[in-house]
């Protein structure tokens, strides 16, 4: 323990496979600093505001975790915080070839930062965001996929605010 780690990503939203690799990773590291990252390819639901404040809502919970949002290079934010270790989720084979090649330019612009990959519990294999929202937005039912504070900004997001 001791060692701080770096958990990132678009959290757009948080669902319950980002929220077990975060618990998970606090147990094995001294703390978590999780980094909203404004990924430029991507498109958001929520602003980064919007995605920090649930973040901090579902983890509060947890005394070793830390949310913050950041603009650029991951490595820089990792190096600002004087972290030992970005932590990352793996779902599934397909995560691995794209998750290497950001780890490999990670290593290339700062090789002392390693990389800890976590396999995600079994039943939040299948889980993205994406799909989150996806159902979301037709009304489906995303009470087992996202904890409940963010199943209710979702709504209020989609307007099916006779749901909650």
């Amino acid at each position: 323990m001791g060692k701080l780690a770096v958990c990132p990503g678009s959290f757009d939203p948080i669902t319950n496979g980002h929220l077990d690799i975060i618990t998970r990773g606090a147990k094995v590291f001294g703390e978590v600093y999780v980094c909203v990252l404004n990924n430029s390819s991507k498109k958001p639901l929520f602003s980064v505001e919007e995605r920090c404040e649930l973040i901090r809502k579902v983890t509060k919970h947890i005394p070793n975790v830390v949310i913050e949002s950041y603009g650029g290079l991951l490595i820089d934010y990792a190096l600002e915080k004087k972290a030992s270790a970005i932590l990352r989720g793996l779902r599934a084979v397909s995560d691995f070839e794209y998750e290497m090649q950001i780890t490999s330019m990670n290593r290339v612009l700062e090789e002392n930062i390693e990389t800890f990959f976590m396999m995600t519990h079994n039943k939040y294999s299948f889980l993205s965001s994406s799909i989150v929202k996806e159902a979301a937005k037709y009304g489906g039912n995303i009470s087992e996929l996202v904890p409940e504070e963010v199943e209710k900004a979702l709504k209020m997001k989609f307007n099916h605010l006779y749901y909650i």
